[in-house]
């Protein structure tokens, strides 16, 4: 996740999970961006569950991993306006373009954020772990994460806060953002596509 960050090294079952995995979270968010208004479907919103139970959904973010970023792109269409319905339509047009286009340009690890208050992160760190249901288009992929709150100058963590902000004008600065990072070989996903 950052320049310190350890070198996993995958099976190639694990390996192809984690390529059809990321294969179909750009297909769906292209899709939300070119014919819903970048509303988050249910593919965006898995149900976290912990070992006590299911918690809550939440609104993931797939960030381009940080030699492809477009943070700066990001960053400047939300300075550039303060009004939400132009940042939005802006945010639309780039990311519904070209954007989703290479899964391979994507980290894996999927973030969301939450309000400086939320009990939710709270019951995440704590944990330091989760699982993520996501389901869309008759696919489901149950992944099982480590859970970290990334720190203000994680370049995925920027990214996140300038991409949430482009829709959501009210996000607090100091909004808390959590990275899961996936492990692959405790994870699946029906049915199995090769």
């Amino acid at each position: 996740m950052g320049a310190g960050a350890n070198v996993v090294r995958l099976d190639s079952a694990n390996e192809e999970l984690r390529d059809r995995f990321l294969r179909w979270q750009c297909r769906i968010r292209q899709i939300a961006m070119r014919r819903h208004d970048g509303r988050p479907t249910s593919g965006m919103t898995p149900l976290v569950s912990g070992p006590a139970g299911p918690a809550a959904r939440v609104v993931t973010v797939l960030s381009k991993r940080p030699e492809y970023s477009v943070t700066m792109e990001l960053r400047h269409l939300a300075r550039r306006t303060h009004d939400p319905a132009e940042r939005r339509e802006h945010a639309l047009k780039l990311l519904a373009e070209r954007h989703y286009q290479a899964a391979r340009e994507f980290s894996d690890t999927l973030t969301a954020s939450f309000p400086p208050d939320s009990r939710t992160a709270a019951w995440l760190l704590e944990g330091r772990e989760c699982r993520l249901d996501f389901e869309q288009f008759s696919q489901r992929y149950r992944v099982h994460c480590a859970v970290r709150r990334l720190s203000e100058h994680n370049p995925i963590r920027e990214a996140t806060f300038w991409h949430n902000l482009l829709f959501n004008p009210r996000l607090p600065a100091d909004c808390i953002i959590l990275g899961f990072e996936p492990d692959w070989g405790r994870s699946e996903s029906h049915p199995h596509r090769p």
